[in-house]
């Protein structure tokens, strides 16, 4: 696991300017760095060991020495790669995954990304056809940014790299803003930073002549099919499960895991031989916000020893700025920062750990996609009817029982779903800021994905936008930026493309069936754990902030952010303190509202603010 940087085009002091972006990352690879500079491209590499301790620094060159290669990531099936490219007459010169991808490029060029199983971003340059060739893996478990920046193609594995490169001007994208509001994450492909963009999951570019082409080479739809039987889909997803697993465990130094209460992270630390587990969690053992005491009774269970670490509110707090500032982009999602607490134990032990994010998208396993079932009695309505009955609920008493249902039921998924947060509407959202631009609504946002899907049932619609959207713009970017903050490699079996091949086809009936989330994993995990943890409802990663704004420290704290100079130029400040007010009075639980907006303020501070630390 590593952190790359380079670019492409003529600028002075390059190897300076290659030095800044590489310091810029160096938690990422702290282990050791490695250059590549010509007056037509520069690659940077930091490196945090995993396989191959001694012959895998970069960057790597082919024999020629014509095409280089700078790589973060790992390629779990590089072994029987390399025995192909090994008969195709290739010569190797070590035993890491990263040569396999440089050979593999040359046999292969693009098609090579079909063949690849694992989770990467990576750059090739080609001095020979001065091409750059760049990839990020199907599902976005490593991020890749790039920038064009005064006639130079920029990129880096994370943006506050590319912050350092001479002749980018910092300018707040306010469009990024307005969709986060509702969407909880940066929701676009271009950044919160004008001019800085994503590369998308299972997508691939060149740069060459100055001209950029992106392009897409995998797309996660769901292929439900109906005549595959429960039992069957069971024992495949057992026997996918623990080969995948095999292949994640791969390592050259030991690997732990993160254990919470629930099914996901159980099994794989059940079945993936780890010895050690880690576990944080919030006020004290009886809280819903601490499900330690579950973790390690999962533990003692397995036989497994568990790390933990209660998180004090001040310790919580104090925090905020530094998640935001690995974050590189603001996020709503409260569980990033427990996340960063749950990685800084975890470092303090081990280098690498597995995880268990990837499981809801695939499997079913949100709450959420109970709610097409729940919605059936009123499905049936004839729409027209349905929309009036929707006007009439709107008037109703905000509390009064059943007025949300009838309100969700005249809308179709397509209204009504944006993924796992839905914070603020459009409109609520053009009320408290100060001058809203011309962002399209989250419905327009996501219109192209739900056509894609329009044949489908609603839960696969809704699975695919959580796959496509929420899984990499929230779930793995809190995931990557929260470990490698610690210098800590995080592996996520279930994000593997030979699982998704069974997960794919799960039949509709069969992923929330009597009424159970991820129907068919917990039933393929019962032979691995407690029937209680198998079966345990999903909680999430519980953070208590909804507690803690009503207490005087932490709502002050909160009021002076939403009343200071930043909050003043984009938003309504009257409107801010007033959701701060309702949810302290308890007439409303505006907790993740109120959340999003701070987060997005610290985040600001930090970046944009006169001591901005990513000036650093």
């Amino acid at each position: 696991m590593c952190g790359i940087c380079g670019f492409v085009g003529k600028t002075r002091d390059r190897e300076n300017v290659l030095s800044d972006m590489m310091q810029a990352i160096i938690h990422r690879g702290p282990d050791s760095d490695g250059k590549y500079c010509t007056e037509d491209a520069c690659l940077g590499f930091r490196r945090l060991s995993i396989i191959d301790l001694n012959e895998g620094s970069q960057p790597m060159y082919n024999e020629e020495e014509d095409k280089v290669l700078v790589f973060n990531g790992e390629i779990y099936n590089y072994q029987s790669l390399r025995s192909v490219l090994l008969e195709k007459g290739h010569k190797f010169r070590n035993h890491s995954d990263s040569e396999v991808l440089l050979h593999g490029y040359e046999e292969y060029r693009e098609n090579l990304l079909d063949k690849l199983r694992g989770m990467f971003a990576f750059a090739i340059w080609d001095e020979k056809e001065q091409r750059l060739f760049a990839a990020r893996d199907p599902f976005g478990i490593k991020p890749f940014y790039y920038a064009l920046i005064d006639g130079c193609f920029v990129f880096a594995s994370e943006i506050k790299s590319i912050l350092k490169f001479p002749g980018y001007k910092k300018e707040l994208n306010e469009e990024a803003l307005e969709q986060y509001l509702s969407f909880q994450y940066s929701a676009l492909p271009e950044t919160f930073f004008k001019g800085i963009y994503k590369l998308l999951p299972g997508s691939y570019l060149t740069y060459e002549n100055r001209r950029l082409e992106i392009h897409t080479y995998y797309d996660p739809v769901l292929t439900p099919d109906k005549s595959l039987k429960e039992e069957e889909l069971i024992r495949a997803t057992d026997e996918i499960m623990g080969d995948s697993i095999k292949h994640h465990m791969i390592s050259d130094v030991e690997v732990g895991a993160f254990l919470s209460s629930g099914v996901d992270s159980s099994l794989v630390a059940a079945r993936c031989g780890a010895k050690k587990t880690f576990t944080v969690g919030f006020l004290d053992d009886s809280s819903k916000y601490n499900e330690i005491h579950f973790a390690k009774e999962t533990a003692k269970k397995l036989n497994l020893e568990n790390t933990s670490k209660v998180v004090s509110k001040e310790e919580y707090w104090d925090a905020v700025p530094k998640v935001m500032y690995y974050l590189d982009e603001p996020s709503g999602d409260a569980a990033a920062v427990a996340l960063y607490f749950v990685a800084q134990e975890a470092a303090k032990q081990v280098k690498v750990v597995t995880s268990g994010e990837g499981a809801d998208e695939l499997f079913g396993g949100y709450n959420i996609y109970l709610e097409p079932k729940a919605l059936k009695w009123i499905s049936w309505v004839p729409r027209p009817l349905r929309r009036g009955i929707g006007k009439v609920a709107e008037k109703l008493p905000a509390h009064m029982k059943g007025r949300n249902y009838l309100l969700r039921g005249s809308k179709d998924v397509e209204e009504r779903f944006i993924g796992n947060a839905n914070i603020f509407s459009e409109k609520e959202r053009k009320s408290i800021l100060k001058n809203p631009g011309k962002a399209v609504s989250p419905e327009e946002l996501l219109r192209k994905k739900y056509k894609k899907m329009e044949r489908q049932r609603d839960i696969n619609k809704m699975q695919y936008i959580d796959l496509t959207c929420w899984m990499p713009g929230d779930i793995l970017q809190k995931a990557d930026k929260m470990s490698m903050a610690h210098s800590l490699e995080l592996r996520v079996p279930f994000l593997d493309k030979e699982v998704f091949e069974v997960a794919r086809k799960i039949p509709t009936k069969l992923k929330t069936k009597h009424y159970t989330t991820k129907y068919i994993l917990r039933q393929a995990s019962w032979k691995y754990l407690p029937r209680e943890t198998a079966d345990k409802k999903k909680l999430g990663f519980p953070v208590p902030i909804r507690v803690w704004l009503k207490e005087e420290e932490t709502y002050k704290e909160v009021k002076d952010t939403f009343t200071g100079e930043a909050a003043s130029k984009y938003f309504e400040t009257d409107k801010l303190v007033g959701l701060l007010d309702a949810h302290r009075r308890g007439e409303a639980d505006n907790s993740r509202k109120i959340w999003t907006v701070y987060a997005f303020l610290v985040w600001y501070r930090i970046f944009f603010g006169e001591k901005s630390e990513a000036g650093k």
